[in-house]
């Protein structure tokens, strides 16, 4: 398995922004890059940058997986997925 060389620049903007709506945060990188809980309620996520595209491992990791996984590019994609599309209405 290939290990990416490095973190995403939308990385750090978007694990402030879970923190400061209450979600649990914890930066895993591999198979993907965190886990997220939020009253009780536990998923991955992986973060990619606009032109950002999954790794083929990352693709045959999410296949297998039965638990929630989310995809984000940005801070309110994360909030989002956690919260729902309601967030921001």
């Amino acid at each position: 398995m290939r290990h990416a060389a490095r973190t995403d620049a939308n990385h750090e903007a978007v694990c402030k922004a879970l923190r400061a709506i209450g979600v649990s945060v914890e930066y895993l990188k591999l198979p993907l890059d965190l886990l997220i809980c939020h009253r009780g309620q536990t998923a991955l996520m992986e973060i990619k940058t606009e032109g950002g595209r999954l790794t083929k491992d990352q693709v045959a990791f999410i296949a297998r997986w039965p638990g929630t996984i989310h995809i984000v590019r940005n801070e309110r994609e994360a909030i989002e997925a956690v919260l729902g599309p309601e967030a921001f209405k």
